[in-house]
């Protein structure tokens, strides 16, 4: 008995000193102490009671520190599928992937139940060209069964060397599970493309927010204005399978096109920090002319801001369907010996105080996924030179000029424009987006 009071002794002041070492970083309320708390000697009754068991009966002998670290992962991962423990190994893939290059498959994840859902496939990924969907249930990562490990196990499982491969067991409504082998590569993640799809009408592709998203954004809609030798009539904006990135991308990104006063987005949580407001900045780089936002069930977290700012300013017209609804705010918190916490602080609000959580953003226009040919091979157009109609032969090269050079690489890149822009007007959602800003034009000019 005397061994059991000194556990319980150790995990009170274990439990003190992770809690002390949370509160350093300013999130925490300074006034709370867990051994105020009734329920808390309760629950560490019953703990430790588990923990003793455990340590004597257990088929294999596990040391302490692996014991805690279970427990703790235990009990961070049951909050939300977005809150976990991280060891220094996780910290330093968190900081690879923010980044924007990693190697891997090209997937955005979460769960579902006890499964691991695809929230979004990325551009021009070894995943996106695969097949795999927005929705898509991941079974099978190899030989293991995904219900067996916690989200980050299965990231790690997915993670890889280039040139390697991974077997995953996707299961999708209405069809038998089916398998699919994806070969690794270096995910590097271009964030915007934006092109001229008909005379005053531009058409931009934030794929991810980044840094430098905002700048690209604003850059391109200049070099649109000279392509079409005027100011743009209109604009498509499309975030389908746009996961989200950076919160302050996102922002900057909205604040290009508004030029009302009032809020982007705002977080609300339990503790004065976590309520933040982040204010509209007046200066509409469109003059006002129409915005289409495109968005599906793969669009999420800060696609999910942009689109709902812009439609509380009523600065946009969002057509597509129901995003997937990530509207929460996650903190990272440093612990001892490089150890984090990956924590959900707060929720994310429009303008107009809808909560984006479990919600999404409802579209103005709902669009059926009835696609007239197919979106994935419109994004998936910076393919290789090989790829495009009546491509150069792997021939040896003559004796060319600079010039020559320079003016077949310009014919390239013409001609991949030419067909993302033929395969980007035959698809239903881009389709239907013109026609709704070609009205918008007729009824304006009456």
């Amino acid at each position: 008995m005397s061994s059991l009071k000194n556990l319980l002794k150790t995990i009170c002041l274990f439990t003190v000193f992770m809690f002390l070492s949370v509160s350093n970083v300013g999130l925490a309320d300074d006034n709370y102490s867990p051994l105020d708390s009734p329920d808390f000697f309760e629950g560490l009754n019953t703990f430790t009671a588990v923990y003793s068991q455990i340590k004597q009966l257990y088929v294999d002998e596990i040391d302490d520190k692996t014991m805690f670290k279970n427990a703790i992962k235990g009990l961070v991962e049951g909050l939300d599928p977005h809150s976990s423990f991280l060891d220094p190994e996780d910290q330093s893939d968190l900081s690879e992937n923010t980044m924007g290059r990693f190697g891997g498959v090209g997937i955005v994840i979460g769960t579902e139940g006890s499964f691991i859902e695809i929230i979004s496939p990325i551009d021009d990924t070894p995943a996106y060209r695969a097949g795999l969907q927005a929705g898509d249930i991941i079974l099978k990562i190899d030989d293991q069964n995904v219900n067996q490990i916690n989200l980050e196990e299965g990231v790690k499982l997915m993670r890889g060397a280039p040139g390697t491969k991974v077997k995953l067991t996707i299961g999708r409504p209405d069809i038998a599970p089916f398998v699919v082998e994806i070969t690794r590569e270096i995910i590097t993640i271009v964030s915007a493309k934006g092109l001229l799809l008909d005379e005053g009408i531009g058409y931009i592709r934030i794929s991810q927010f980044q840094n430098p998203t905002a700048k690209l954004v604003k850059d391109m809609v200049s070099e649109l204005v000279t392509d079409n030798n005027k100011k743009l009539d209109s604009l498509i904006l499309d975030l389908r399978n746009n996961p989200g990135g950076l919160l302050n991308s996102s922002i900057d990104v909205a604040n290009l096109f508004i030029d009302s006063q009032g809020i982007v987005v705002y977080t609300e949580g339990r503790t004065p920090s976590s309520k933040v407001t982040f204010p509209a900045k007046r200066g509409d780089i469109l003059n006002g002319a129409p915005i289409v936002v495109l968005m599906n069930k793969g669009s999420a977290s800060a696609s999910e801001i942009v689109a709902g700012a812009l439609q509380d300013h009523k600065r946009a017209i969002i057509m597509g369907q129901e995003s997937f609804g990530k509207g929460s705010v996650q903190s990272m918190l440093s612990l001892e010996d490089g150890f984090g916490l990956k924590l959900t602080t707060a929720r994310y609000y429009t303008p107009s105080g809808r909560s984006i959580q479990a919600k999404g953003i409802v579209p103005d226009v709902y669009l059926e996924d009835n696609t007239l040919s197919s979106f994935e091979d419109a994004i998936n157009l910076n393919s290789q030179e090989k790829d495009l109609k009546n491509h150069l032969s792997a021939e040896s090269p003559s004796e060319l000029s600079e010039e020559d050079i320079l003016e077949m690489q310009d014919e390239i890149t013409e001609n991949r424009d030419k067909e993302y822009i033929d395969l980007l007007r035959e698809d239903y959602f881009v389709h239907e987006a013109i026609n709704v800003l070609k009205a918008l034009k007729v009824i304006t000019n009456k």
